[in-house]
């Protein structure tokens, strides 16, 4: 290796001149692995009780959806549906129709990743009846793993009809 120095107007500046004598190259990969979309809930719930003609009403329990699928653009609709709650044989006078049970979301109480996080409806003014599936939650704009937690309210409305019991029905939550 030759090393030159110079010394112009004053000013010391040293020059190294060197050369790489070898030099190999490696190709590194790896994977990102993508799981599933999933909703967890929890397992039963009470409202409370109320006498006919009244409404009971209390918070669900945490649902959750996650979306561990690694997209590059992810998104995805969370729904909720409710049967109808019986007592007894079911009889009319036993049964409260899911069109008097009325569900809200609320905000999220957590969420992880990224995008656009929205609660189907975000007060008890936006509550909707569960006769037909509704938007419970979803993401838009969303991009690798992500999931949200929401606590909804379930209102029901006790027909002025309704016999004395414990009634029993099912909230189901759905997520694509």
């Amino acid at each position: 290796m030759r090393i030159r120095y110079s010394v112009a107007a004053g000013a010391a500046a040293v020059v190294a001149v060197a050369g790489v004598a070898n030099a190999a190259d490696t190709t590194v990969t790896f994977s990102v692995s993508g799981g599933a979309l999933s909703i967890s809930v929890p397992s039963s719930a009470s409202l409370g009780a109320g006498l006919p003609g009244n409404t009971v009403s209390a918070q669900l329990g945490a649902v959750t959806a996650t979306d561990a699928r690694a997209l590059l653009t992810a998104s995805w609709v969370a729904s909720v549906t409710s049967t109808s709650f019986t007592t007894g044989g079911g009889t009319p006078a036993e049964t409260v129709p899911n069109s008097a049970v009325s569900y809200w979301s609320g905000a999220a109480t957590a969420t992880t990743g990224t995008g656009t996080f929205t609660p189907g409806q975000a007060t008890a003014g936006n509550a909707q009846t569960l006769s037909s599936s509704r938007t419970a939650f979803s993401l838009s704009g969303g991009t690798g793993n992500n999931s949200a937690t929401w606590n909804p309210t379930i209102v029901v409305a006790l027909p002025a009809a309704a016999v004395n019991g414990t009634y029993t029905g099912t909230v189901t939550h759905s997520i694509a």
